[in-house]
């Protein structure tokens, strides 16, 4: 039999999370995000909890969990805020967790300890403004080798964690130079390129680790957002900017495929992060169900009412079991690519529409920032864009079907 029982140490872990999130997250939370402004002391005392060390082993400054134990946290943190939550998981699933997948042992040994304290943030190059879901077709940032040196010329677009006072470093993809049509798809790295077979040569595409500060590396202001208001996102430059030539990450031209393997972690942990989007939508309209009336009733008296949250129930229910089940396989070391993408899919779908949904039972409260409900529809959009578009996960998951 298949359980989806949390064993004692997962369930202690989701328990002091969400305790975390409803006593220090929720009562301060709005008035940052009204602000738009960096959470630094919910992160420092999230950091002390051990969070942003879960997935790492001990002998790096992690916690020695596991992704489902992170995808545990990002659910609990996201029913009360995503902004907070996506803080978490770029700096994990993005910013730190190359470096320990593709990274030296040098490497590791000098960025991971201060990451999983979560002294620390890292952040991960890989949007541009004219690329979007077309990352290789559409990258422009190259690096040139020279005189022991990468020089890295380009931009970078919508970065998590890039900007803040305690990020460390940004893992930049770049253009290393060209390989011959077929090297890529032997790799296996074709999957998410919706270009076909052409014999046309391929960028070579490696990551390289930029630290903070480093000449040449320009940080842009803060995006005004529709949602993750109090969340870091940027734009990136780059001009001329030189790093020794070891801080490249992985195998020179491996840069792409070490992305996709990233890109299915992130995926389930964007679903776990949804699916907490999805509940809290549940659990803020339960609330307002029960003390609200309506023409001499309890909101939740009426059947068109207790229909609609019995429907955004079974939605955050679906999505959880989609990402257990995503996580639970990555955990076991089996392939995910495609049930990622069902569970970010889903999730994602999930998400969007409880907001929606809660929006509407709250009237017009539900047009007010005060109310978390408010903040849960701005903040649900993005989860269909962002780490794959809902249309790259279906196109995904089509051709894990064997459809061409």
């Amino acid at each position: 039999m298949i359980s989806f029982q949390l064993g004692d140490e997962h369930e202690e872990l989701r328990a002091t999370v969400a305790g975390f999130a409803r006593d220090v997250v929720a009562p301060v939370i709005g008035g940052y995000y009204e602000r738009a402004e960096f959470p630094y002391e919910i992160i420092s005392r999230m950091a002390k909890l051990g969070l942003f060390g879960l997935p790492f082993p001990e002998e790096y400054g992690g916690m020695g969990g596991d992704l489902f134990a992170l995808c545990l946290a990002l659910e609990e943190l996201a029913r009360v805020d995503s902004s907070v939550a996506i803080t978490l998981e770029a700096a994990v699933a993005l910013g730190a967790m190359p470096i320990y997948r593709f990274g030296s042992e040098d490497q590791r040994r000098r960025w991971l300890p201060e990451l999983c304290a979560g002294e620390r943030l890292a952040a991960f190059g890989l949007t541009e403004a004219g690329g979007g879901s077309d990352i290789r077709g559409g990258m422009r940032t190259r690096a040139r080798l020279e005189a022991g040196e990468w020089v890295i010329d380009g931009t970078k677009a919508f970065i998590t964690n890039a900007g803040t006072s305690i990020t460390s470093l940004v893992t930049v993809l770049a253009i290393t130079g060209e390989r011959e049509a077929g090297t890529e798809r032997e790799a296996g790295t074709e999957r998410e390129d919706p270009g076909g077979s052409s014999p046309r040569p391929r960028p070579e595409i490696s990551a390289i680790i930029v630290p903070a500060g480093t000449p040449g590396f320009t940080v842009g202001r803060e995006y005004s957002k529709v949602g993750w208001c109090a969340s870091d996102t940027r734009e990136l430059a780059f001009a001329g900017c030189r790093v020794p030539a070891g801080h490249l990450l992985g195998e020179r031209g491996r840069g792409y495929a070490q992305f996709l393997e990233i890109l299915d972690e992130g995926r389930v942990a964007i679903a776990a992060l949804a699916t907490g989007l999805a509940a809290g939508c549940v659990d803020e309209c339960l609330r307002q169900a029960g003390q609200r009336e309506a023409f001499g009733h309890r909101l939740g008296s009426y059947q068109a009412i207790q229909f609609t949250l019995a429907d955004m129930a079974a939605r955050a229910h679906a999505a959880r079991l989609a990402w257990y089940d995503a996580a639970a396989r990555l955990v076991a070391g089996e392939p995910v690519k495609k049930r990622a993408a069902i569970a970010k899919l889903t999730a994602s779908n999930a998400a969007m529409d409880n907001a929606r949904d809660a929006t509407q039972i709250f009237g017009g409260y539900g047009f007010m920032n005060e109310y978390p409900v408010a903040r849960f529809y701005r903040d649900a959009k993005v989860l269909e864009i962002g780490e794959g578009t809902s249309e790259v996960q279906r196109m995904i998951i089509a051709r894990e079907l064997g459809l061409s």
